[in-house]
């Protein structure tokens, strides 16, 4: 029997943490495992419980968090992955990853994984488009990080350009060719 693949969800404070919701069903309907780990900011948007109930697994957000087992959480999340996938992936973690920052439990995973990362940028048409982010999405794409979006439209602060997160399809076909690359 097959191994089903295990993907590594990464969730960050944005409006559009609500989506990240709908992408965990979608993979769950594809057959794969789905760990979700929040930063607290993305807690203010969505709560743990959708996602733990839609994962049908532990949801982490605390690195700190009292475990009735020992375990080096982050440590356990980032070599459980097959892919981890941070979406929606704030201009605040982006600086984080391309800077080697680990200060909460997303930022400690996605820096020890080995499994291949993507994000799915999501922010105000002028964070994206600011030089800082630029030179950190720069720096990701230099380290290999696959990059899914921002696409352009309408966004949460009332403005159009580019900024929205990516499109739920369009995340899951890069998931699928990097889970295809592992079978």
């Amino acid at each position: 029997m097959k191994k089903k693949p295990h993907i590594v969800l990464g969730v960050t404070g944005s409006i559009a943490a609500y989506k990240a919701a709908e992408l965990v069903r979608r993979m769950k309907g594809l057959g794969w495992d789905v760990t979700v780990v929040m930063t607290r900011a993305a807690t203010e948007f969505v709560g743990e419980l959708t996602f733990r109930t839609l994962s049908r697994n532990q949801v982490g957000n605390d690195m700190f968090a009292g475990r009735e087992e020992w375990e080096m959480e982050h440590l356990a999340f980032a070599d459980r992955a097959d892919v981890m996938v941070i979406a929606p992936c704030t201009a605040n973690v982006i600086a984080k990853l391309a800077h080697g920052l680990a200060d909460d439990l997303l930022s400690c995973t996605a820096l020890a994984t080995r499994a291949p990362l993507i994000i799915a940028p999501a922010m105000n048409v002028n964070m994206w488009a600011h030089p800082a982010t630029q030179a950190n999405v720069r720096t990701l794409k230099q380290r290999g990080v696959l990059l899914v979006g921002p696409a352009s439209g309408d966004l949460a602060c009332g403005v159009k350009g580019r900024g929205r997160m990516a499109e739920i399809d369009e995340i899951l076909k890069r998931i699928s060719r990097m889970v295809k690359k592992y079978e």
